[in-house]
């Protein structure tokens, strides 16, 4: 039997990266700076060449292991393929700029420097890469992630996300290329890349196909806890599978979150998730600091701090070029650029798997190593800096032209900018309401920036971004999104967290109308009812009817259907109240009785209605046959 001894082992080290966390991270924010800094500076204390609290450089290499596979999981559970088609010109045409451009000047720099073409290649790539956690962490805590500039840092860093897969995929080829010189390398390389494309197209395929099943069983059982445990089986078994068939299993991870992101239940998951996702940030961040290497620190200071300020000065000067080429103010393309300036999560996975792979050798592995995560260390610190200094320019500027600057609040927060808000906002554009606008088509962005409004790129189901875009400081939001569950989803975030904002939200159709009453919100419409009376009283003119009998028609139908829904979302109506499942089925019912009873035309339509009439009278008998409560 195992001792007491054994059982606790496993607690020291967590206690000493919670108390690192816990110390570390407030002092940080009390002296300004980010909290992504605090969790560097306490890895680099707890670790084996700070205070040796995690003595083992096997333990921090465990640690950032799982910090990558959770964070990984996590960016790709926020991945939508609609958000990849909207931002397809900034994602694919600027990241792929920014990616190819950093490469190719950071490895012309190590081959300057005597390393071999194969490595350079892997260091450049590595370090052109950015830290998605640090640059979101930061954008998020100054709230610009819906700015323009943060808009296109973010489709920077998604299209590194994405093409991490592709170098992981290609490295293998790149160190058969180097090692094999009678093309026997050829074969190797395309049995690696078809064993990856094989078990990529398996998890895609049972992802959509088998996810949504599976989850919906667990859902039945009432238990969530088996939902978060499903969730992990599903990332941990992706990446076993990459990992198998010579991946990472950060990408298998990733590829796990972008499957359950396309699932039914992501909501549910992410909620489970969220809470941890703070924490598991700051265990990477941590794992980061520890493995700086101190010996190589103190032997070869002069060579890294020279090496990480020209690394962070060569990607500033490049992104913030590219920036202004895409369209961004100097000022705005300045601070995208610092904010992607540090070296990326994905530095410590590609550095080592090149090293495994023979590209590099270990001394230049180490070097870069270090040398990735003093960036990271450095550049949030460059960054809060740059950001110090732009602002007092733009309130010199301010200053200068206060004219310009509009100091009122926006009065109506509206999220989704489709065909319902254009002609919502239009009204309220009329009668000079100031509004500010969220939605995550960047078309739609595009399209509000001409109406004057203020813009915030985001997905308004999250409460992060309906908090930046300032909905406790506005009076009203219109929910205008095609999606039912996500306006749903809105109005109960909105009433838990901001109950002196009324909601005004467009209703899908009158199932999800009743579902809305029944949330108590301020006011709902469907989409299509006023427009379809408005063409019904145009018909019933066509047809010769006078106006104001047609107007008087019009308006008696729009009573009974108010009426009718009153009713409906009451329970009270008798043909509904028998739905199996506890909530009433709503199906279209004439609000007028109607003259004379349906014929059909054709056979199939004589099936199909005789059917429907047979089940009617079957609820009818079993109503009559039910026993009164009186």
């Amino acid at each position: 039997m195992a001792s007491a001894s054994t059982h606790v082992s496993f607690l020291p080290p967590v206690l000493t990266f919670l108390s690192a966390a816990v110390i570390g991270v407030p002092i940080f924010r009390l002296i300004g700076q980010s909290a992504v800094l605090g969790y560097l500076v306490a890895g680099v204390v707890i670790g084996p060449f700070g205070f040796s609290l995690i003595a083992e450089p096997e333990t921090a290499v465990s640690v950032a292991e799982l910090g990558v596979v959770l964070l990984l999981f996590i960016v790709g559970l926020e991945l939508e393929i609609s958000r990849l088609i909207s931002m397809r010109r900034d994602i694919f045409g600027l990241g792929t700029a920014q990616l190819i451009l950093c490469t190719m000047v950071l490895a012309g720099a190590g081959t300057l420097f005597g390393l071999s073409p194969a490595a350079s290649l892997v260091i450049g790539v590595a370090l052109a890469l950015s830290a998605t956690a640090v640059a979101l962490q930061l954008l998020e805590e100054r709230g610009d992630l819906g700015t323009p500039y943060g808009g296109r840092a973010f489709a920077v860093l998604l299209f590194q996300d994405i093409s991490v897969v592709a170098i992981l995929a290609l490295m293998p080829l790149l160190a058969s290329t180097g090692r094999t010189g009678d093309g026997a390398w050829l074969g190797h390389a395309l049995q690696s890349t078809g064993m990856v494309g094989a078990a990529i197209l398996a998890v895609v395929l049972v992802g959509r196909y088998g996810l949504n099943p599976f989850f919906g069983l667990l859902a039945a059982s009432g238990a969530r806890e088996v939902m978060t445990a499903a969730a992990l089986l599903v990332v941990l078994g992706t990446a076993m599978l990459m990992e198998h068939v010579g991946l990472s299993m950060a990408m298998g991870a990733f590829l796990a979150g972008v499957l359950l992101a396309e699932s039914n239940f992501r909501h549910q998951l992410e909620a489970d998730i969220e809470p941890f996702r703070g924490m598991l940030l700051g265990l990477f961040f941590m794992s980061v600091g520890m493995s700086i290497d101190g010996g190589l620190l103190k032997s070869a200071w002069p060579a890294l701090l020279g090496a990480t300020v020209a690394a962070i000065l060569i990607k500033v000067a490049i992104v913030a070029g590219l920036f202004r080429l895409f369209g961004s103010p100097w000022l705005d393309a300045v601070r995208g650029a610092a904010i992607l300036a540090p070296a990326g999560e994905f530095a410590f996975v590609l550095l080592p798997a090149g090293a495994e792979l023979g590209l590099i050798d270990q001394s230049a592995t180490r070097f870069a190593v270090a040398l990735a995560a003093l960036t990271m260390l450095v550049g949030p610190v460059a960054a809060k800096a740059l950001e110090g200094f732009l602002s007092r320019r733009r309130a010199e500027v301010a200053e200068q032209v206060p004219d310009q600057i509009e100091s009122t609040e926006a009065r109506v927060l509206v999220v989704g900018f489709g065909r319902f808000g254009q002609i919502l906002t239009q009204v309220l554009l009329a009668e000079g309401i100031s509004v500010t606008v969220i939605d995550k088509d960047v078309e739609q962005i595009r399209s509000a920036s001409r109406f004057g409004f203020r813009i915030y790129y985001g997905d308004g189901t999250r409460l992060d971004v309906l908090r930046a875009a300032g909905i406790g400081r506005v009076e009203l939001l219109c929910i205008c999104v095609d999606d039912p569950q996500a306006a749903l989803k809105i109005v109960d975030i909105v009433h838990e967290e901001f109950t002196g904002v009324r909601t005004y939200v467009r209703a899908y159709d009158r199932m999800h109308s009743v579902e809305l009453m029944n949330r108590d919100v301020d006011y709902q419409l469907r989409e299509t009812v006023e427009s379809a009376i408005a063409f019904g009283r145009a018909t019933l003119e066509g047809l010769g009817i006078s106006t104001e009998a047609a107007a008087a028609t019009a308006q008696d139908v729009r009573k009974r259907d108010v009426a009718r829904l009153v009713l409906q979302q009451a329970g009270a109506m008798p043909e509904e109240s028998r739905y199996i499942g506890g909530s009433p089925e709503i199906k279209p019912e004439p609000l007028t009785l109607p003259q004379r009873p349906s014929r059909a035309l054709s056979p199939e339509t004589r099936d199909i209605i005789g059917l429907e009439r047979r089940e009617a009278a079957t609820r009818t008998l079993q109503l009559q046959d039910t026993p009164s409560d009186a």
